[in-house]
């Protein structure tokens, strides 16, 4: 099946979400990245997601905001942390187009072992900030645990002004509406849902990390060719979808 249009807004909504959050000041970066690269790190079932050929690899820092399970308000503080993500563009057999994280840092040790040991996902505890001065965000991150111990990242943007038309590239990057993934040794895809981006053109000001060849890839060469910021969304997440695309009850 062929992969889905890249959609501005999410395809449907969540009426009983799993999980709620917010994300709040993120910074987006991006490098172009050969699919061939790419693909040995993908779960089973999933291809690269390209655009004109080329796939991405994105390093995106943020700040979690208040992490809610089902309908019960968000945690103010074990659900909201600094965190920093290396992911991956996907896109499966039933053509849903998605995200692949090869690592998420964040700063709160429990949700890290709930993630890793419930969930299999990604995690690390890193020791991590995120500052604004102005205009101007910084994030940096220095791994604890599981390692590579040290892993870092710094990154610093000034925000620019709003965009008003995303290029068809800032779209392919940021509308993702599904995580692709493995839960014990079987294909998972996590459904999302938000409001449209509210994107900003951002000038880097800083970009010293060693996350991304941390998670298996190439180090990035040269500037990346995105560099975005945003004020943040609400975003819900709903049940997995069987590796046959129908939702568990």
């Amino acid at each position: 099946m062929p992969p889905e249009p890249i959609s501005v807004d999410a395809p449907g909504a969540i009426a009983r979400p799993l999980l709620t959050q917010s994300w709040l000041d993120l910074a987006f970066l991006h490098w172009a990245a050969n699919p061939a690269d790419v693909a040995p790190l993908l779960p089973a079932g999933t291809v690269p997601d390209t655009l004109d050929g080329v796939t991405y690899v994105g390093l995106v820092a943020f700040r979690m905001h208040r992490v809610g399970w089902f309908r019960l308000p968000g945690v103010p503080y074990l659900g909201t942390f600094p965190e920093t993500n290396v992911r991956l563009y996907s896109v499966d057999g039933h053509g849903r187009r998605g995200v692949v994280f090869r690592s998420l840092d964040a700063s709160r040790l429990l949700p890290v072992a709930v993630a890793r040991i419930g969930f299999r996902m990604p995690y690390v505890w890193s020791r991590m900030s995120v500052r604004a001065d102005g205009d101007t965000v910084s994030y940096t991150s220095s791994r604890r645990w599981p390692g590579p111990r040290g892993a870092h990242s710094r990154i610093t943007v000034r925000v620019g002004e709003r965009i008003g038309e995303p290029t068809e590239l800032e779209h392919f990057l940021t509308a993702r509406w599904g995580m692709h993934g493995t839960f014990f040794g079987r294909p998972m895809y996590l459904p999302n849902v938000h409001p449209r981006w509210s994107l900003h053109r951002a000038e880097l000001l800083e970009c010293a990390e060693d996350l991304v060849a941390a998670a298996g890839l190439p180090t990035p060469v040269g500037e990346p060719v995105s560099v975005l910021y945003s004020p943040g969304v609400p975003a819900r997440f709903g049940r997995p979808a069987r590796p046959a695309g129908i939702p568990t009850p």
